[in-house]
């Protein structure tokens, strides 16, 4: 019998999805799943791309070009340039959801055997990312108790070898919701300068920032245009995470190119997807203001709920819309399973991310579960007393 591939054997499974099969049994037996494990908004997507689609009159869904729509291009250097960043079209490549843009920033920039370094814990599909470029994971570890904050410098240069090319960072954070301090972030541009790095910035969350202030992008830190690439996508800013439009954003010219190269090899970005990201540019900013205070609301009842229970913690987020909880409990993968299978509360259960697939050290997050506040402050209430009466009920939970 044929055998599959050491990459198709070493792709990991995703934490926030291996447990839907446990969600859909609990859902046939008549439970009520409040979905806090996965970042899918129920925040409407704004009124002009759902115009656009509504209202698009081609005859042919033509390719659109490999590096995406002059004109959705020219508009994204546009909403860039009032963020701060002050980028050309042509230094703009329209690519197939935020993912794919890593994906092409990891293949254009690494060699595989080569190493990059990302603070933990971390989206949970850098990991599938780093397999298929076969390229190397080396995690620097934060830590719940200063809210996941930025490990020191002193840490990254350990971890930097003679095979390290990069270093990657997400903010603000997934799965933390960490807005990483300015200082930290001038701090990892001094480093990557002075080691001849890439830095990778996943930013696809800037807009979501809960103290009053943007934080700044990567491209907009003094010397960094040879080093710096930004990953962006539509899908959190918009609530358009079906559209798969995403953009990798470089002002170095040989990442630009290269990474055009794989966008011709995979033909084309989504032509309907572009023209309501298009569209979405029009959206007011009186959206986010919206968006962001319903979703400030919505942090403070998980976080203020949770840490309203007998020894949990759960630090404030200062950007995103996720949440790290450290409970009392054995195992989280065990924990998340039981209570979709043996759980329910007044009718109701509870699905969340055990944490511990968003680090790359094995061993660790296994009393952490990630929760994304996207659902309405009822819910978000309901599901945090699910989680206090089930803390009694779990077998595995750690005796004080």
């Amino acid at each position: 019998m044929p055998t599959i591939s050491d990459k198709g054997h070493s792709m990991p499974d995703s934490p926030i999805r291996k447990l839907a099969p446990f969600a859909n049994g609990a859902k046939e037996r008549g439970v009520h799943v409040i979905h806090l494990n996965i970042g899918q908004p129920d925040i409407s997507t704004p009124k002009p791309a759902m115009d656009a689609i509504r209202g698009i009159k081609r005859d042919v869904l033509e390719y659109s070009p490999s590096e995406g729509f002059a004109s959705y291009r020219l508009g994204l250097a546009r909403y860039y340039q009032s963020v701060g960043v002050s980028v050309t079209p042509d230094e703009i490549l329209v690519t197939t959801g935020g993912s794919e843009a890593l994906v092409f920033a990891f293949m254009s920039c690494l060699n595989p055997g080569d190493e990059v370094i990302i603070p933990e814990p971390f989206y949970a599909n850098y990991n599938g990312f780093a397999a298929w470029a076969g390229i190397e994971v080396v995690p620097v570890t934060a830590s719940i108790d200063n809210g996941f904050a930025l490990p020191p410098m002193s840490a990254f240069e350990a971890a930097i070898s003679d095979r390290t090319r990069a270093i990657l960072i997400c903010n603000p954070g997934n799965p933390t919701g960490t807005k990483y301090a300015d200082e930290s972030l001038q701090a990892v541009a001094d480093l990557v300068k002075e080691r001849d790095l890439f830095l990778f910035a996943d930013e696809v969350y800037r807009e979501f920032t809960y103290d009053g202030s943007m934080s700044p992008s990567v491209l907009s830190l003094k010397d960094l245009e040879q080093h710096a690439v930004v990953i962006d996508s539509v899908s959190k800013r918009y609530s358009m995470c079906g559209a798969r439009v995403g953009a990798l954003v470089t002002k170095n010219p040989d990442v630009r190119t290269a990474a055009m190269r794989f966008a011709m090899a995979r033909l084309s970005p989504p032509t309907l997807a572009q023209v309501a990201a298009e569209a979405a540019l029009e959206t007011p900013a009186s959206y986010f203001e919206e968006v962001r205070d319903e979703y400030k609301s919505r942090r403070d009842a998980l976080v203020q709920g949770l840490n309203a229970i007998d020894h949990v913690e759960c630090p404030t987020p200062g950007g995103a819309f996720y949440a790290v909880a450290k409970l009392p409990i054995d195992d989280s993968d065990s924990f998340c399973q039981w209570m979709l299978e043996s759980f329910e509360h007044e009718g109701s259960t509870v699905m969340m991310a055990p944490n511990s697939g968003f680090y790359a050290t094995p061993g660790l997050g296994k009393q952490e579960v990630r929760m994304a506040y996207v659902l309405h402050q009822e819910d978000i209430r309901k599901a945090v007393q699910c989680i206090a009466v089930a803390l009694q009920k779990y077998p595995g939970r750690l005796m004080e």
